[in-house]
């Protein structure tokens, strides 16, 4: 997305990161239980809200080293497309999001009070702890493809009710 378009679209940029790594029983990935905020007590990925002007980028090295302590060098980031996410029940929710995949890191995944992190094997990721969309394209995204497709979500604002784009 450009910043042109950024500038019409009503809805808040974020981003959210997921970290991998070879664990002994095979790939795992980094979620952590949201502890506030939109999304208290489903699994997600790191990420957030970007601040004015701020590149998707440098907000994914930002909040990954705010929620959960690892430090990333921007250029071990793997961007994978964007999630345009629509709650017209509650319209103040709907988001535009960057998504990453990031490798390498420093440091060791600690808690905050955003997120209390774990390694997940990434053959057992439990969809139904997360948002709704995650069944659809995270698998993929995880297993090295990309996602670019919009969301709508129900008047219970968590049910999925429509989806298009591709990587889904």
């Amino acid at each position: 997305m450009t910043e042109r378009d950024e500038s019409k679209s009503q809805h808040a940029p974020v981003v959210v990161v997921y970290l991998l790594r070879d664990g002994v029983a095979g790939p795992e990935v980094l979620l952590g239980e949201k502890r506030r905020g939109l999304g208290t007590g489903r699994l997600v990925g790191p990420g957030g809200k970007r601040e004015p002007g701020e590149p998707p980028v440098a907000a994914a090295v930002r909040e990954v080293r705010e929620e959960v302590g690892l430090r990333l060098d921007p250029t071990d980031l793997e961007a994978r497309g964007t999630l345009d996410y629509r709650f017209p029940y509650r319209p103040s929710w709907s988001q535009v999001s960057d998504v990453f995949v990031c490798r390498r890191w420093q440091g060791s995944p600690t808690g905050s009070d955003e997120l209390e992190p774990r390694w997940i094997p990434v053959d057992a990721v439990p969809y139904d702890a997360m948002w709704d969309d995650a069944r659809y394209w995270l698998p993929g995204v995880l297993a090295g493809g990309t996602v670019d497709a919009r969301f709508t979500f129900a008047a219970d604002d968590a049910t999925v009710s429509g989806f298009s784009g591709r990587g889904v």
